[in-house]
């Protein structure tokens, strides 16, 4: 596959294109996605527009990163948005810790957090709505319901899900147009693949998180995984990157970062053309 294969656009929706390297925001903030991780914001700021003057058209967020602390950021950076990038971010938990995490998926709540967002951003429509998690206690079509509102009134240009398994999917697509998916994917992490292939057959984009395994991959991941980053000159985690680009047409990485080098050395696994035999041998790791 040639690189300017892996580059090309996915079409969110049908109709919503990006490039297929995006950047997450979960970078920009402190450790259990709390609080600032840079006491400097012009650092964050920095680096988001670095990351759209390399390219990127998707940037990935979410309400409940810092909380508030993402997407006041990215206002910061990147107001106004020029024209073809893209702006993603979720709703449907709160935090009130780091790492702690409360399902919060009753419309009036789901309502409630869509148009902090759309303030905070600075905009009038999301490109993209995700539910962070369904929530057990609130049945899916009375949260779906309150995100087809919210797109009726063109407060959402598309809706999508996170973390939800084939049949949870499924469930949802007979209430609401899906545009995205966002679960765990990487190279040694294929637990969704089932979900994979459904987005594969019904065109939704896939936004694989953690696609470097939370850090794991840049460190000892196997033998393979480092005999092919060497023939390459490349390091073990482009070389995660550049094999979620080239398994799936769908799948939308979008690495996340605090450092402007680990950055560019990101964005730059969508140069690395993998050959037949490089993927012979990383499809084998899962």
């Amino acid at each position: 596959m040639d690189t300017e294969t892996i580059w090309a656009d996915v079409a969110i929706g049908g109709e919503l294109p990006v490039r297929r390297l995006g950047f997450g925001t979960g970078g920009l903030v402190g450790a259990g996605y709390w609080g600032v991780r840079h006491d400097d914001p012009q650092r964050s700021t920095a680096l988001l527009r670095r990351a759209v003057e390399g390219g990127v058209t998707l940037i990935d967020t979410a309400d409940n990163y810092g909380p508030d602390v993402a997407e006041e950021l990215v206002a910061r950076a990147l107001y106004p948005y020029p024209d073809g990038l893209v702006i993603a971010t979720k709703g449907g938990v709160v935090r009130t810790g780091p790492d702690i995490w409360h399902l919060a998926g009753r419309p009036e709540q789901l309502r409630a957090m869509c148009e902090a967002s759309l303030r905070r951003l600075r905009t009038d429509t999301l490109g993209l709505y995700q539910l962070h998690r369904l929530d057990p206690d609130v049945p899916m079509a009375d949260q779906l319901g309150a995100l087809l509102e919210l797109q009726q009134e063109g407060k959402i240009r598309h809706i999508g899900l996170d973390s939800v398994d084939a049949d949870q999917l499924t469930r949802a697509r007979e209430i609401a147009p899906v545009a995205s998916v966002q679960n765990r994917y990487n190279l040694l992490d294929r637990a969704a693949e089932d979900v994979l292939a459904l987005c594969e057959r019904e065109g939704i984009a896939f936004l694989p998180w953690f696609p470097l395994g939370n850090g794991a991959l840049a460190g000892d991941a196997g033998a393979a995984l480092t005999a092919v980053a060497a023939r390459h000159g490349a390091t073990t985690g482009q070389i995660a990157l550049a094999w979620l680009l080239h398994h799936s047409p769908v799948l939308l990485p979008t690495p996340g970062t605090g450092s402007p080098a680990h950055l560019d050395e990101n964005l730059a696994a969508g140069r690395i053309a993998l050959t037949e035999g490089d993927l012979a041998q990383l499809d084998g790791l899962a």
